[in-house]
């Protein structure tokens, strides 16, 4: 089966604001299987438009990492966040073939 992945790209405009936010988060990804791949770090923009944060969570399957994101937990979170960042965020199913 193939796995689910949650890739982000955030501005924080108000980086005490957005600490309770990353604090929250990882009790709420270990709820769902999630782990992080790629959270900051440096990277090259080499087409388009970049913001300064790239993450990209795994979950066991696209449907887990659905769930996630609509779970009570997150979208309470989610509220915490908002007001601190700007952020891209889309739920993409992994590739599952040889």
């Amino acid at each position: 089966m193939a796995k689910g992945y949650w890739i982000g790209r955030v501005d924080v405009h108000n980086e005490e604001g957005y600490k309770p936010y990353i604090a929250a988060n990882p009790a709420i990804f270990q709820k769902f299987g999630g782990k992080f791949i790629v959270r900051g770090g440096k990277f090259t923009g080499v087409e388009g438009q970049s913001r300064s944060r790239n993450v990209v969570i795994e979950f066991p399957d696209y449907q887990t990492a659905l769930a996630c994101y609509n779970s009570p937990e997150y979208q309470a979170n989610l509220k915490v966040r908002q007001p601190h960042s700007i952020a891209d965020l889309i739920i993409i199913e992994g590739h599952d073939s040889p």
